[in-house]
């Protein structure tokens, strides 16, 4: 992967929409757009960006041609909102979350502070940068106050009691104003100077413009009043100036930033605290015994580690000693401590109840099942939903609209409006350029995601991108597949009968095939052997046929074991023992035939106990109006009975795994929304057919990489908590759009003065600047409330 040395984007070499030779090193260009930036000032891009193949992440681009001291706290930035900016810490726009950063700045697409990556960075809290922050705000408040009250005094009386002349006035509002436009907004303007350098048009472009133009005339008319003609001059003959809307805009964008940059913070608690779940030492036991606390990063694979009563559990692993209730609520949501002995696994940072445990590290480091969670949210928080496209679509636009209206608003009152006819069209085409707010539109999507992301993962479910959350919400037919998803996936041996041989004799035989394959049937039947006391015998030529069955020359004889259909395959009639078999699979048991010499010679039954939380979750899911569709390669009868006991709506039986993802596509044919869930191997074409698949997390890696969603407990449950979550998630990004759209266009009308001519009514750039501040705000304040869906 390479950089995007404009914008930052990470970029396919293959993929790429340009790419760029200079000074001997190759450049990828994510759009053309990008592209011809970079050939009309290349320079002012290869130095703050690395050539291709020098990262994995998007370095610094154009926007870092700053200094050092440009970190979020003295940018408006948000070292803060995390509480500190710390070591080994990326940055990642809020608006934008494909821009990544090694280092604090500005996103070079809106200009918005970069804020730190949830699950990145280590080390001692640094707050400096947000105290910079919180020392302009205060600096700037203070001199803006007295400002406004000097401002406002010729309409209360004050000039008088003061003895002050306009001109005196004039140059007081000068000395208190300039501070706070030059020092306490000098970001702000550092921002709207590169939105022009590098032609990424922004919020800053409009704040910058009704910031400078405010000052840049208030002091012209301080030190040259007589260049301004009539229609700027009062009716006393004096020019006004406009010290205090630069100021307070600028003291009240900084108290937007303040709050926003708070509210920021909040928004990735979740990871932070799923990050401060894991211990920090660990009691490692040596070849002889002995037990030394160590920290954690000196764990390896193979190490013996105790978990004493009520600690964590170090890394994920397994049980070698001691039995315990370990509290997994932490990672999967489950509440209820779960019964852990020799043989069982464990994860990582969560808490070992009264037992004491010895556990083999299996999982260390990144590979843990808590640091793979961090960065499977990390990584689609960083993602875009197909909703944003439209935000995306308007934004794209949105500046230059902006300023043309401000610019059509400055004419109409320069022409038509009362006297001062061009005072008031300047006052106004500042209004419009600072009520606007194209931040508000772009923060709608990614904020909700972000914090609906995180929320999810505190429950045990993991979004792959923005996209599964908007699918999910959709979703109307769930199809799963039974073995591993509606049951534990562990079936055991129940019934076992066989002729023409005695019945251990046989079931040896049987599990002497079996055991050379890695079926969980198969393996159910060599534990039910064993459990019986008997010993697999030996087996070679063994062949498989995925769905169907299995065969191997045992003690010299030809030993076929599968369904029904696999022995008709071969020519052996299994009717005689249909009867038998019918009564098995009318109590939800699976049944195997298998054959001996050619000739049919018993059945084994098989079930595999349904999971305690399936009823249940069946229940809630069918309450919400979702279909339930089961596929299994059972016979139709066992496919009916476990139908039935759990009250599926459609069961579809003698299911071959390459059939599970046509099935599917058929439910899509019929207009249905899908989702499947599954957890093996064979499920991932059904998985990435679906509309959303959802993978069981007790499941394999590869069902995981093919779905949208992964339950970590393996629970069923956690299909319907993904529902409310995704419905909640989706009608707060309407809320958030249906705000950001409407406060636009209600606004930019306002301060265009269309009430005048009505009401008599005009908003001052104060008012417009208070106005858009609190808007994006406001929207992630919305997002927040994600955070109190009960899952």
């Amino acid at each position: 992967m390479a950089t995007d040395p404009v914008c930052g984007m990470q970029v396919d070499e293959r993929t790429a929409a340009g790419s760029r030779v200079f000074e001997g090193n190759h450049y990828y260009f994510c759009s053309t757009a990008c592209q011809q930036k970079f050939e009309a000032h290349p320079s002012a891009h290869v130095a703050a960006s690395p050539p291709a193949g020098d990262t994995a992440h998007p370095g610094p681009a154009h926007h870092d041609a700053q200094t050092p001291r440009e970190s979020p706290g003295q940018d408006g930035g948000a070292a803060g909102a995390a509480g500190a900016a710390l070591p080994g810490t990326r940055y990642t726009c809020p608006m934008h979350p494909e821009i990544v950063r090694e280092a604090p700045g500005d996103c070079p697409i809106c200009g918005m502070a970069l804020v730190p990556m949830a699950g990145t960075g280590g080390g001692a809290a640094d707050d400096s940068e947000w105290r910079a922050l919180t020392g302009r705000l205060w600096v700037s408040a203070a001199l803006s106050l007295p400002l406004v009250v000097l401002a406002m005094s010729p309409m209360i009386g004050l000039p008088e009691l003061f003895g002050l002349l306009p001109q005196e006035r004039g140059w007081i509002e000068f000395m208190l104003g300039t501070p706070v436009v030059l020092w306490a907004g000098g970001p702000i303007l550092r921002k709207f100077w590169f939105s022009l350098v590098h032609r990424a048009l922004n919020m800053y472009t409009l704040i910058g413009l009704g910031v400078g133009l405010a000052y840049l005339f208030s002091l012209a008319a301080v030190f040259f009043p007589g260049l301004f003609p009539l229609e700027f001059r009062a009716h006393d003959g004096a020019v006004g100036t406009y010290f205090e809307a630069a100021a307070v805009i600028v003291t009240l964008v900084n108290l937007g930033d303040f709050l926003q940059l708070r509210a920021m913070g909040q928004t990735g608690q979740a990871i932070q605290k799923l990050l401060q779940l894991a211990p920090n030492q660990a009691w490692r036991l040596g070849d002889d015994g002995s037990e030394e606390q160590v920290p954690l990063e000196s764990i390896a694979v193979g190490h013996r580690l105790r978990v004493k009563p009520g600690e964590k559990v170090p890394v994920d692993g397994t049980v070698l000693e001691g039995a315990s209730r370990v509290d997994e609520s932490m990672i999967t949501g489950e509440p209820m401590p779960v019964a852990k002995a020799a043989g069982d696994k464990v994860t990582g940072a969560t808490v070992n109840g009264h037992g004491s445990l010895v556990i083999r590290a299996e999982r260390v480091g990144a590979d843990t099942l808590l640091a793979r969670i961090v960065h499977l949210v990390g990584e689609a928080q960083r993602t875009r939903a197909p909703i944003q496209k439209l935000a995306d679509v308007i934004a794209a636009s949105f500046v230059q609209v902006v300023v043309g209206i401000a610019l059509v608003t400055a004419l109409v009152w320069g022409f038509l409006g009362p006297e001062p006819k061009f005072a008031y069209a300047f006052l106004n085409a500042v209004a419009v350029l600072i009520i606007a707010c194209p931040c508000a539109v772009g923060l709608a999507t990614p904020i909700s995601m972000t914090v609906a992301m995180g929320q999810g993962a505190r429950a045990g479910l993991l979004f792959r991108n923005a996209e599964a959350i908007e699918r999910t919400c959709d979703i109307d037919t769930v199809v799963v597949d039974k073995t591993g998803t509606l049951t534990l996936g562990h079936p055991a041996l129940t019934d076992f009968v066989a002729e023409g041989l005695p019945e251990p004799e046989a079931l040896a035989l049987v599990a002497g095939v079996e055991q050379l394959s890695e079926h969980p049937i198969g393996l159910a039947i060599v534990a039910g052997a064993k459990a019986r006391g008997l010993t697999p015998g030996s087996a070679d030529a063994f062949e498989a046929v995925s769905g169907l069955g299995v065969q191997a020359d045992s003690a010299g004889q030809r030993v076929l074991v599968g369904s029904r259909h696999f022995l008709a395959q071969h020519g052996i009639d299994t009717q005689p023992w249909e009867a038998r078999a019918e009564v098995w699979r009318l109590e939800a048991k699976t049944v195997v035939f298998f054959a001996v010499k050619g000739v049919a010679a018993g059945l084994a039954a098989v079930a595999d106990p349904i999971k305690d939380s399936t009823r249940e979750a069946i229940a809630t899911l069918k309450d919400s109006g979702v279909r339930l569709v089961m596929l299994t390669g059972d016979s139709r009868s066992t496919a009916d009975a476990v139908a039935r006991q759990l009250g599926i709506d459609e069961a579809i039986a003698e299911v071959l795994p390459e059939d599970k993802a046509g099935h599917v596509k058929r439910l899509q044919a019929e207009g249905r929304k899908v989702a499947m869930a599954g957890d093996g191997i064979n499920d991932a074409p059904a998985l990435a057919q679906a509309d959303v698949g959802i993978a069981m997390g007790t499941g394999t890696d590869v069902a995981m990489e093919s779905a949208g969603v992964t339950l970590v407990k393996g629970d069923l449950r956690g299909i319907a908590r993904a529902a409310v979550l995704s419905r909640a998630t989706m009608r707060n990004i309407r809320q958030n759009l249906a705000f950001a759209f409407g406060y636009n266009a209600l606004g930019i009308p306002v301060a265009a003065g269309v009430l005048y001519p009505a009401f008599g009514l005009l908003l001052s750039p104060i008012f417009a600047g208070a106005a858009m501040a609190l808007s994006s705000v406001s929207v992630v304040t919305n997002a927040l409330r994600l955070n109190r869906v009960q899952l």
